[in-house]
């Protein structure tokens, strides 16, 4: 019962987990980068501890490779002397050191094939997980602009939708304000067609002829002789008529 219950907790967690992770893939992102990391960090660890193996031996060797040379010229001096007692020992570890570099070097040359291969495996490793985080940074970018787009569209379409949907007021409204105009272009027509224009008339006579007997006066001060209105236009006809003959 309680590995059921646990199974089950485990499964709501996960459940949980799961939901954060589609919610925030860039630090899910982040963390496998820095996961990366530290794999890096640990490989190199190795790959350092092979490495100094491969120094090691490199000593070993270059320290063998002197005695050798060393030991060939003190057992060819000595055979030479004629003490060949000594000679046939320096020959002795002579011929046991050249076995022991013939196995150091091919020790060495294995371990330096080896670590060649490990540091091209950590490369190609590092490369691959590098170009598949950035594919992921650019799908991740390319997953937002898109729901922003959709998100965009999506309030677009509720906007197109809601300005419809206000198409009745509109049209009420519309006729509302034509009416509105409609009634009061009638009302300045009935006001305009009150007006008493005789009275009007009247007091537009009196002005003018006010405006005649001050320029009268004006002309009478000023000593200005004013042409009657009718003889100027008995002239002016019958100078046309002049001009027609």
């Amino acid at each position: 019962m309680f590995k059921r219950i646990g199974n089950l907790i485990r499964g709501f967690f996960g459940l949980f987990v799961s939901d954060l992770e589609k919610k925030n893939p860039q630090a899910l992102l982040e963390v496998e980068k820095e996961n990366l990391r530290k794999q890096i960090s640990e490989y190199n660890k190795g790959l350092a501890a092979h490495a100094g193996l491969c120094e090691r031996l490199i000593s070993q060797v270059e320290k063998e490779t002197k005695e050798i040379r060393e030991l060939t010229a003190k057992a060819g001096a000595h055979l030479k002397a004629g003490n060949r007692k000594l000679a046939g020992e320096y020959a002795l570890r002579l011929q046991k050191l050249k076995e022991d570099h013939v196995t150091n070097v091919d020790q060495l040359e294995e371990a330096e094939k080896t670590y060649e291969e490990l540091k091209r495996a950590r490369d190609i490793a590092v490369t691959a997980a590098r170009e598949k985080i950035e594919s992921l940074k650019r799908d991740i970018d390319e997953t937002r602009i898109a729901k922003a787009t959709a998100e965009l569209n999506e309030m677009a379409a509720g906007m197109i939708n809601e300005i419809g949907g206000a198409g009745d007021t509109l049209n009420r409204l519309e006729g509302i304000v034509r009416e509105e105009r409609e009634e009061a272009k009638g009302r300045a027509r009935v006001a305009k067609d009150s007006i008493d224009s005789t009275e009007l008339n009247a007091m537009e006579a009196e002005r003018d002829a006010l405006e005649e007997l001050a320029l009268a006066d004006f002309a009478a001060e000023s000593g200005i002789v004013i042409e009657d209105d009718s003889s100027s236009d008995t002239s002016t006809t019958a100078s046309e008529d002049e001009k027609t003959m």
